[in-house]
């Protein structure tokens, strides 16, 4: 029975690529005729639909059967219901198969509308992911022209910040010139004129003569403040003399006001650097050591300055207490100014200025300015 059925299957299949090429007449009646062998063989409707499914399997390589407009599936199916036809009359449950068929085709219908409708709503969606990707570009492209906006915003913000920095030293020097020029003339001439008083021999001046000298004392006082005053505004020793001589005057007077031990090594070469470099370097000192003799509570301070492969490095070392360096120099942290001034008068020449402070260890301030080899003093 197997070999018959092959036979018939093979019979089924020649039949059905001879329908759909068109290439004989009769199709009705070799169909029917395939119908009425199945039904002689025994075969059912199942079968002969087996049968019918794989012609079309082993078809689809030469006819289109997906696609509907050409007609290829519908003049197969019309093949197999002429097979059917014998086995039709024979059995009455062919006609539910035939229903159950177009039940299908329904099924598949609305399937493919279902399908389609997805295409419709993904492409929408496409559509839809395509346009928020221009307006993110187009944020990003704004987010970014802000972005360096701020950048010159900022570059211009520093640029006012050296400025005012460079007017401030330029009045420190004024006052310092006024206070050594002026002030300190006119109270020194207080005190000669004091001083010519105090040469009288008469008895009744001996009173006079105590107020005098009193006077004399706090005359002496003020010139003596007004020389530190203006030492600290701009020590005329710092045009003078250089910058090694200038943070010796200033290290000895704030050793013995606060009582702190400060140690100060230098090289010589450090005199080579311009005018600019040298005041940064004294000032980047002294806003330092004046920091360690208000919060640190020290007790050493060393100052080192060496000579580097292309730079000239400060370090100003204290074993006193810690702070969090990221804390203080916070927008919000009013202490931050004095180390803000610090990293700004090193970046205006061109260096660098790094603060380490650790718990039983102190802080260590570090500043690195350039210098080329052919601006060291032989």
């Amino acid at each position: 029975m197997k070999t018959a059925r092959t036979r018939l299957s093979a019979r089924y299949l020649t039949a059905l690529r001879t329908h759909l090429g068109g290439k004989a007449a009769n199709h009705a009646n070799r169909a029917q005729s395939l119908g009425r062998s199945a039904l002689a063989g025994g075969l059912v409707t199942l079968d002969l639909a087996i049968m019918h499914e794989q012609a079309v399997v082993a078809l689809a390589s030469s006819y289109d059967f997906a696609h509907a407009r050409n007609g290829v599936l519908k003049r197969a199916g019309v093949f197999f219901t002429q097979a059917l036809l014998p086995l039709e009359e024979a059995q009455q449950a062919t006609r539910e198969t035939n229903r159950q068929l177009q039940q299908h085709n329904e099924t598949l219908r609305r399937h493919t509308a279902a399908l389609a409708s997805g295409n419709r709503r993904l492409e929408r969606e496409i559509a839809r992911r395509k346009a928020g990707e221009v307006t993110i570009l187009q944020g990003r492209e704004h987010y970014q022209a802000l972005f360096r906006e701020s950048q010159i915003m900022q570059k211009k913000l520093r640029l006012l910040t050296r400025q005012i920095i460079s007017a401030q030293e330029e009045e420190r020097k004024e006052i310092s010139r006024e206070l050594h020029d002026e002030v300190v003339q006119t109270l020194v001439g207080i005190n000669v004129e004091l001083a010519a008083l105090t040469k009288g021999t008469s008895a009744g001046l001996h009173k006079l003569r105590a107020k005098i000298a009193r006077t004399q004392r706090l005359v002496a006082n003020s010139v003596n403040a007004v020389h530190r005053f203006a030492r600290e505004l701009r020590p005329a020793v710092l045009d003078d003399l250089g910058l090694i001589p200038a943070l010796h005057v200033f290290c000895k007077g704030l050793a013995a006001r606060k009582k702190l031990k400060i140690q100060l090594t230098a090289f010589r070469g450090v005199e080579a650097l311009g005018g600019a470099e040298r005041t940064v370097f004294f000032r980047v000192a002294q806003e330092a050591l004046n920091n360690v003799a208000r919060h640190a509570r020290a007790s050493t301070v060393t100052i080192s300055i060496s000579r580097m492969p292309a730079a000239v490095r400060m370090e100003i070392a204290d074993n006193g207490k810690s702070f969090m360096v990221g804390q203080t120099l916070l927008p919000k942290n009013n202490k931050r100014l004095g180390l803000v001034g610090m990293r700004e008068r090193i970046e205006m020449v061109g260096g660098r200025l790094t603060i380490k402070s650790a718990p039983g260890h102190g802080t260590t301030v570090c500043a690195e300015i350039p210098f080329t080899p052919e601006k060291t003093k032989k």
